[in-house]
């Protein structure tokens, strides 16, 4: 058994300080959690622990009350595994301790101790799972625990920011937990979740409290973004902010910010290639920092600054250069200062050397680091800029409890603690930029340094690869150092652990003498340094200035320092800044906006991607945008006057409505053309690509008589397509053009609505009929050659849900036609077959246009459906009949079963409304149509086109539907006709050749 034990050593140098150490077993893997109240005297106890051979981890989580848990695990090498561990009490801040195992369970073996963030008092401890699965739970610092048995194995755990009692568990099979009563009992939440892709709500932007942001796996190995309250996550109360896959591992939820990457997504920060990789800085005051690894880069990132919204993101620095860490993970070089906003530091690779530069006004401007003029030993250091510069190392500490090379504190501005070298020199070592830009060399090997008493104190230890029985202590942010002793014996000091909150004057270390030596705890005291508080004498004034400039991010800051070599304490009220002044606005307070590059003149131009008349797509109709100058102030910058006017963007009004009706013709409105002959093009557009490799430009072109000539010297059919675009939408048109082809008219048939991954039948119908052969071009969807056909009908299948356009052209001798169709694809759907009052007959026209705007009424008279979820389609002759397709409404994330049941239940009130004559409308003053049911049908209705004589026959779906009709008599409802169905197919050449058509339903009876 080892003992622990307690020491007292005295410091070399005059300042005093108390010191109290503790032992334990080498063997021992220790995680202490740390939380303080209150002072109390120190006192001494003993301890014991079993010792082994094992390997010596020690990790912590710091409170703000004077208990601390500690947690070592003995590490059996032979077995290669943990054999037991041992919990640790102590409630005087480290001075005696108590051992916890009879609370716990004796032959219980721990693996991790868990702090709730929002109360302190409450801790969880798992067990190790190669012994048992369990969950210890303490609601009064550990003084005493339950323990609760669980069916699965916890890896980590997420406590909720704001409800103490609500946590998530990952579990070793990739499942999610969530416990609403801290660990007693456990809901699982969904399968297959991403390991640390999981998050609780966002407090001010989701509604509820316990909604969980995931990212799970489906079925087929694709991944979903997917959110859902934390015990009510059944199927149906899923929710899918994003409709598509997402990349593995990408989704972020940090701040106000929600973050995914997918295969197809639109950079919002490059119009080039999608990068390598992502990675979010951070989110601070509003602003999104995104390291991009573009295409051609290795070990360097593109760091990306967004605007306020996180949407449109600029260049701040190229080619910052990457660390490979303990864990193999690539570590941004970027180190964000702490306590000035907008300082940031980076090393930078250009060409084959890296370089460091600061930056005051956040990526506005970047320059290099001045060196110090002298060396610790006060020799004269010839660093001229820009040939020698100071480089710095910026790699946090992958130990929490060790500073890094380079170490800042909010509590400290203007103080920045770093490992570094001069360029073209072999000076190295530990540099204090304290105060800023005025660097100087402290220690010439590298060294911890932690801040103490808000950064009024710095206290410096070697590195644990070197033994040491000393540390250094500055009150005078590191211009001068006194050296103390706090060992007998040199230590390998492993780590510090220090009061959460920068006001403290207490410092736990641990180490080891060597590697198979007990660990040492070593609890030291400051208190006693100082004699008294400080009082307003004790303080002096300093200015932060960017190489003389006093404004930095628009505003002159001074600061309160405490004067060197006053020992006082600063104390809880101490507040670091003295008084703020916003300053005139300069140009160096803006940034190069979204879309623009700084050129060499230092004035920020269109880069040669971005148009800068494209609107921003969130611009409304009867709304305002702001049209961007080219230029951004800087996020955070509080500068006000000045040239802010010059470079804000200027308000402008919304276009009153997004494009529509776009039309692309030829001058002479024909769909030919003679090999080298110029065609003139009439069209409103932003894009004209001409179909065999040219494409051009436009912006805000108007008609022009000429039109836009363009000469092919191919024969061929060629693609030609206009796009015309604002924030409101977009229109797009295309033609086919046939080089030495002439044009006639064709109509094309088929069905409004179709069944997805099911084949339909579409006809070309020429009227009057021709004698000659007849060459068909099928555009289907949007691919770019056509399906050619000798006959006059095809068969295609659908294969995505949505709007699909089919386009036929038809090529006889020199003659073209087309003719176009926009049919819409669904996985099911509903459909009504209605008809109308006679009445509606005698104002029938019998055109398209006509047709289309009975429509469109009819949809405005059925106001229990979305009006996107309908589809009216009138039929050409009289009686004037039509159908209303019903569609799912896809803005829901529903099963299909659900979607149907939707469907079913929607259509049953429709046809309740029909049936009572309450769809209605006026045609005009004093006639109302009322519109009736006639035919319910699901999936695809069958229809034919009928020629208007005695008997009408059609070919519909391989059956025959002849109809019997007395002469004179109409029907307003088709239902009450009598059917006859043939189980042979036939079809009349009559038909064929007929210019009056109609098209009506077919009945389907077991007759």
């Amino acid at each position: 058994m080892a003992r622990f034990f307690l020491s007292f050593s005295s410091l070399e140098e005059p300042l005093a300080v108390d010191c109290t150490i503790h032992s334990c077993a080498a063997g021992s893997v220790v995680e202490p959690l740390v939380q303080r109240q209150s002072e109390s005297a120190s006192s001494v106890s003993e301890c014991d622990t079993e010792a082994k051979h094992s390997k010596p981890i020690f990790s912590a989580s710091l409170g703000p009350t004077l208990v601390i848990l500690i947690l070592t695990k003995l590490y059996d090498f032979h077995i290669g595994s943990v054999t037991e561990s041992t919990l640790w009490r102590s409630t005087d801040y480290g001075s005696t301790y108590e051992r916890m195992n009879d609370k716990v369970g004796s032959k219980t073996v721990l693996s991790y101790l868990y702090i709730c963030p929002t109360n302190k008092r409450k801790i969880m401890v798992l067990t190790d799972p190669e012994f048992e699965s369990s969950v210890l739970v303490s609601s009064d610092e550990g003084a005493s625990f339950q323990k609760y048995r669980l069916s699965f194995y916890i890896l980590s755990l997420l406590f909720h920011p704001t409800q103490e009692d609500w946590a998530l568990a990952y579990s070793h099979d990739q499942k999610l937990y969530s416990s609403m009563d801290f660990g007693r009992k456990w809901q699982l939440v969904h399968e297959h979740v991403t390991p640390s892709r999981f998050y609780w709500s966002v407090s001010g932007l989701d509604k509820e409290l316990d909604l969980v942001h995931m990212e799970a796996h489906t079925p087929d190995g694709n991944v979903q973004y997917v959110t859902c309250r934390a015990q009510m996550c059944t199927e149906s109360n899923r929710n899918y902010p994003f409709p598509g896959y997402v990349d593995i591992s990408s989704l972020v939820v940090q701040d106000d910010y929600m973050f995914i990457q997918n295969p197809s997504s639109k950079y919002p920060y490059s119009a080039h290639l999608p990068p390598l990789d992502l990675h979010i800085v951070s989110t601070d005051e509003k602003q999104v920092f995104a390291a991009v690894q573009e295409w051609n880069q290795n070990d360097t990132y593109n760091l990306y600054l967004s605007d306020t919204r996180g949407i449109y993101f600029t260049l701040a620095m190229e080619n910052v250069k990457t660390t490979r860490g303990i864990g193999g993970n690539q570590m941004l070089d970027l180190y964000e200062v702490a306590g000035v906003t907008g300082m940031l530091i980076a090393n930078r690779r250009h060409d084959s050397q890296v370089r460091t530069y600061i930056t005051y006004n956040k990526g506005r401007e970047w320059r290099l680091l001045q060196a110090p003029s002298t060396d610790i030993a006060g020799n004269d250091i010839h660093c001229i800029l820009p040939f020698c510069s100071l480089h710095l190392q910026l790699q946090t500490s992958e130990n929490p409890y060790l500073s890094g090379t380079i170490s800042t504190k909010g509590s400290a501005p203007g103080i920045i603690v770093a490992t570094g070298e001069m360029e073209k020199s072999i000076i190295s070592g530990k540099f204090s930029i304290a105060p800023l830009n005025t660097g100087q060399m402290i220690f010439e090997e590298e060294h911890n340094v932690w801040f103490l008493d808000k950064g009024g104190a710095l206290v410096a230890v070697k590195q644990p690869s070197v033994p040491t029985r000393h540390l250094w202590i500055s009150f005078d942010e590191g211009r001068q150092w006194t050296r103390h002793s706090f060992s007998m014996v040199p230590l390998f000091v492993d780590g510090v652990l220090v009061e959460a909150g920068a006001e403290n004057q207490i410092m736990t270390f641990f180490g080891h003498f060597s590697h198979r030596s007990e660990w040492q705890l070593i609890k030291i005291d400051y208190k006693s340094v100082f004699s008294r508080r400080c009082t307003e004498e004790d303080y002096q004034t300093w200015h932060l200035n960017n190489q003389g400039e006093p404004c930095v991010m628009g505003q002159k800051q001074i600061y309160m320092k405490r004067r060197p070599g006053n020992y006082c304490m600063l104390g809880r009220d101490y507040s670091r800044v003295l008084s703020t002044e916003s300053c005139i606005c300069k140009a160096h307070d803006f940034e190069c906006d979204y879309g623009y590059e700084r050129r060499g003149d230092g004035n920020c131009r269109p880069a040669f991607w971005f148009n800068p008349y494209t609107l921003s797509k969130s611009c409304s109709q009867g709304q305002n945008y702001f049209n961007s100058t080219g230029y951004r102030k800087v996020v955070s910058n509080n500068c006000t006057k000045g040239v802010k006017e010059m470079y804000t963007p200027r308000r402008q009004q919304c276009p009153s409505r997004a494009p529509r009706g776009l039309s692309l013709t030829t001058k002479d409105d024909k769909l030919t053309a003679h090999l080298g002959t110029n065609v003139s093009f009439k069209v409103h557009l932003d894009e004209l690509d001409f179909g065999d490799g040219t494409a051009v430009s436009y912006s805000n072109l108007s008609w022009t008589e000429e039109g836009i000539r363009h000469m092919y010297k191919a024969a061929g059919i060629f693609r030609v397509t206009a796009l015309a675009e604002n924030s409101l939408g977009f229109d797009t048109t295309t033609l086919h053009l046939h080089v030495t082809c002439p044009v006639e008219h064709v109509q094309l048939l088929a069905p409004y609505v179709a069944i997805g991954h099911q084949e339909v039948n579409i006809t070309a119908v020429v009227w009057p009929g021709h004698s000659r052969t007849v060459t068909y071009f099928w555009w289907l969807d949007n691919n770019t050659e056509p399906v050619i056909t000798l006959e006059g009908s095809i068969s295609y299948t659908f294969l995505t849900e949505g709007m699909h356009t089919v386009t036929v052209q038809v090529s006889s001798s020199n003659a073209i036609l087309q003719d176009t169709r926009t049919v819409a694809v669904q996985e099911f759907f509903k459909s009504l077959l209605l008809s109308f009052s006679p009445n509606l007959d005698e104002f029938n026209p019998d055109i398209p246009e006509w047709r289309l705007d009975v429509g469109r009424v009819i949809k405005k008279s059925i106001l229990q459906v979305r009006v996107e979820q309908l589809l009216v389609a009138v039929f050409p002759g009289v009686p004037t009949a039509a159908e209303l397709f019903l569609l799912p409404n896809r803005n829901q994330s529903h099963s299909k079963k659900n979607h149907e049941e939707e469907l079913e239940r929607v259509s049953k009130i429709i046809v309740s409304a029909l049936n009572q004559n309450l769809v209605e409308f006026e045609l005009k003053p004093g006639i109302r149509v009322i519109v009736y049911f006639t035919q319910l049908t699901l999936g695809k209705i069958p229809f034919c086109w009928l020629w208007r004589g005695k008997y009408n026959a059609c070919t519909c779906n391989g059956i025959i539907s002849v109809r019997v009709q007395r002469k004179g008599s109409t029907h307003a409802n088709p239902a009450a006709k009598r059917s006859i169905t043939l189980n042979r197919q036939w079809s009349s050449p009559s038909v064929r050749s007929s210019s009056r058509f109609q098209r009506v339903p077919l009945p389907i009876t077991d007759e």
